[in-house]
C-alpha cells in the first residue's frame, strides 16, 4: 500500500517526474534570460543593425549613379538625426553643466575642475606624442612626392595667415568663416566653449546665492531631465537615421580606391594611433585609477560610441552619452552633467592624434626634415589647438593649418586630409568620446573616495566628541562628590559615626 501510494504521488523510484520539471524551469528561465538581455540592449543591436544595414544599402544605391538632388533626398533621414542632435545640444550643455556645478559645493568643483583639466592635457598630450612616433615609424609621406591635389582632382586651401592670428582665431572661434576651408557644416556655429564657461560660472554664481538660488537650480535641474527624456526618444531613432547617415556617406564617395591606395600609410598611421590609445593607453589609465575592469565600463555605451561613429560629431554624441553614462555605468548625475559637456569641447584625444600625424605627413610630402624644436611645437600645438577644436564633422581639420603654420609649412596640402578625413574622422569621434567617458568615470571613482573618507573622518570625530562627553561626565561626577555639601554633611556623618563606633570600642576593650 505504502508503494502504491507513492507512486500515486509520483516519488516511486524511477517514475520521479522532477527531472521533468527541472528541465522546463531551465528553459523557462534561459527564455527570461534572453528577453531581458533583449530588452535591455535592444537599442545596441538595432543601432548596430544600422550601420551595416546603412553600408549594405549605400553599396546598392550606389550603382544606380543617382543626381543630385536625389542623393539629397536619400540622405534625408540621416540630416534629421543630426539636427534633432544638434537642437538638443544647447540646452543640454547649458541647463547640464549650471545644475552640475551648482550641486557640487564649491571646493569639490574646483579640486573636481582641476583633476579634470589634468587629466584632459596629460590624456591628450601623450595622445599628440603617440600620433608623432608613429608618423616618424611608418613613414606615410617619405616617397609620396607624386601625391598631388592635382592628380587626385582636389582644390588647395590657400592661407595666408599668421600663426598669431591662428592662435588667436581659438579664442574668437570663427577660425572656419575667415580660413574659406572647403568645409560642410555652417560656419557661424555655437560658441561651445564660451557656453561651458559661462554656465559652469553661472551655476556656482547660484549657489553663492544661497536660498534665493534655490528656486532657478530647481529650475535648470527639472529643465535638465525635461531634456534628458528628449533623449531618450531621440535615441529610438538613432538606428533609422544611422542607417542612411553611413548609407549616404558610401554613395558621395568618388574614387575611393584611389584616395585609399594614395593615402593608405596616412590612413593606417591614424587609425593604428586611435586603436593604441583607445584600446590600451585610455583604459590602462582609468584602471590605474579604480582598478576596475575599464572594458565593462565601455561595454555600456557601445550606443555613443555607435553615434559617435556614424555623426563624426563629439557634441552630437553628448546627448546619448550622458544618458548611457548616467543609466548603464551609475556615474554621479553631478559628475557625468559636469565634465562630458566640458569634455565634448575640450577634449580632443583622437583629434591630436591625426592632426599630429597630418602634420608630419605633410612635412615628409614637401621633404622637410623636422628638428627637436618643430617637434616639440606641433606636440605642444596639437595639444592646445584641441582646446579649440570644434566637437563637430572635420572640426580637427582646422586646427591643422594652425600647426602647419606653427612649424612653417604650407598649407596648400590641407586638401589631402580633406579627402580622406571622413574615414579617419570616425575613428577620430571615438576616442574622443572614450576619452570623456572613462575620465566622467575616473572622477566618478575619485569622489566616491573623497565622500567615503568624509564620513569616516565625520565618524571619527563623533566617537571623538563621545569619548569626550563621557570624560566630562566622569570627572563631573567625581568633582560633584567632592564639593557637594550634602555629600561633604554625609561625608562628615560617616567619619563622626566611625569615630563613635571607634570609642565605644575602646571602652568596651578597658572593661
Amino acid at each position: 500500500m505504502e508503494e502504491k501510494k507513492s507512486e500515486i504521488n509520483g516519488h516511486a523510484g524511477h517514475k520521479n517526474p522532477l527531472p521533468a520539471v527541472s528541465t522546463k524551469s531551465e528553459k523557462n528561465s534561459f527564455k527570461d534570460r534572453f528577453m531581458v538581455f533583449l530588452k535591455r540592449n535592444l537599442l545596441v543591436l538595432l543601432t548596430v543593425s544600422g550601420v551595416l544595414v546603412g553600408v549594405g544599402l549605400g553599396m546598392m544605391v550606389r550603382n544606380m549613379n543617382l543626381s543630385r538632388a536625389q542623393m539629397t533626398y536619400f540622405a534625408f533621414p540621416g540630416e534629421m538625426l543630426l539636427r534633432m542632435l544638434k537642437m538638443i545640444i544647447l540646452p543640454l550643455v547649458v541647463c547640464s553643466l549650471i545644475s552640475g556645478a551648482a550641486s557640487l559645493d564649491t571646493r569639490s568643483l574646483g579640486k573636481l575642475g582641476g583633476i579634470a583639466v589634468s587629466y584632459f592635457l596629460v590624456t591628450t598630450l601623450i595622445a599628440s606624442s603617440i600620433g608623432v612616433a608613429l608618423a616618424f615609424i611608418i613613414k606615410p609621406g617619405v616617397g609620396a612626392g607624386a601625391l598631388n591635389t592635382n592628380n587626385l582632382g582636389l582644390e588647395g586651401v590657400s592661407s595666408n595667415r599668421e600663426t598669431a592670428d591662428s592662435f588667436l582665431d581659438l579664442a574668437r572661434y570663427h577660425l572656419v568663416k575667415e580660413m574659406n576651408v572647403p568645409y560642410g557644416a555652417d560656419a557661424d556655429g555655437m560658441n561651445i566653449l564660451g557656453l561651458v564657461l559661462f554656465a559652469m560660472v553661472f551655476g556656482v554664481a547660484l549657489r553663492k546665492l544661497g536660498a534665493e538660488g534655490e528656486e532657478l537650480i530647481r529650475f535648470f535641474n527639472a529643465f535638465n531631465e525635461a531634456t534628458m527624456v528628449l533623449v531618450s526618444w531621440i535615441m529610438w531613432y538613432v538606428p533609422f537615421g544611422i542607417m542612411f547617415l553611413v548609407g549616404s556617406k558610401i554613395v558621395e564617395m568618388e574614387d575611393v580606391v584611389l584616395l585609399v591606395t594614395s593615402l593608405g600609410k596616412y590612413i593606417f598611421a591614424s587609425i593604428l594611433g586611435h586603436i593604441i590609445h583607445g584600446g590600451i593607453v585610455l583604459p590602462l589609465i582609468y584602471f590605474g585609477f579604480t582598478r576596475a575592469n575599464p572594458f565593462s565600463f565601455l561595454s555600456g555605451l557601445i550606443t555613443p560610441f555607435t553615434t559617435a561613429f556614424a555623426t563624426c560629431s563629439s557634441s552630437a554624441t553628448l546627448p546619448t552619452m550622458m544618458k548611457c553614462v548616467e543609466e548603464n555605468n551609475g556615474v554621479d548625475k553631478r559628475i557625468s552633467r559636469f565634465i562630458l559637456p566640458i569634455g565634448a569641447t575640450v577634449n580632443m584625444d583622437g583629434a591630436a592624434i591625426f592632426q599630429c600625424v597630418a602634420a608630419v605627413f605633410i612635412a615628409q610630402l614637401n621633404n622637410v626634415e623636422l628638428n627637436a624644436g618643430q617637434i616639440f611645437t606641433i606636440l605642444v600645438t596639437a595639444t592646445a589647438s584641441s582646446v579649440g577644436a570644434a566637437g563637430i564633422p572635420a572640426g580637427g581639420i582646422i586646427t591643422i593649418a594652425i600647426i602647419l603654420e606653427a612649424i612653417g609649412l604650407p598649407t596648400h596640402d590641407l586638401s589631402l586630409m580633406l579627402a580622406v578625413d571622413w574615414i579617419v574622422d570616425r575613428t577620430t569621434t571615438v576616442v574622443n568620446v572614450e576619452g570623456d567617458a572613462l575620465g566622467a568615470g575616473i572622477l566618478h571613482h575619485i569622489n566616491e573616495q573623497e565622500m567615503k573618507k568624509q564620513r569616516q573622518q565625520e565618524q571619527h570625530q563623533e566617537e571623538q566628541e563621545l569619548e569626550e562627553v563621557k570624560v566630562e561626565v566622569v570627572a563631573n561626577v567625581k568633582a560633584e562628590e567632592e564639593t557637594s555639601p550634602l555629600v561633604t554633611c554625609q561625608n562628615q556623618g560617616d567619619s563622626s559615626s566611625r569615630e563613635t563606633l571607634d570609642d565605644k570600642d575602646g571602652v568596651e576593650s578597658v572593661l
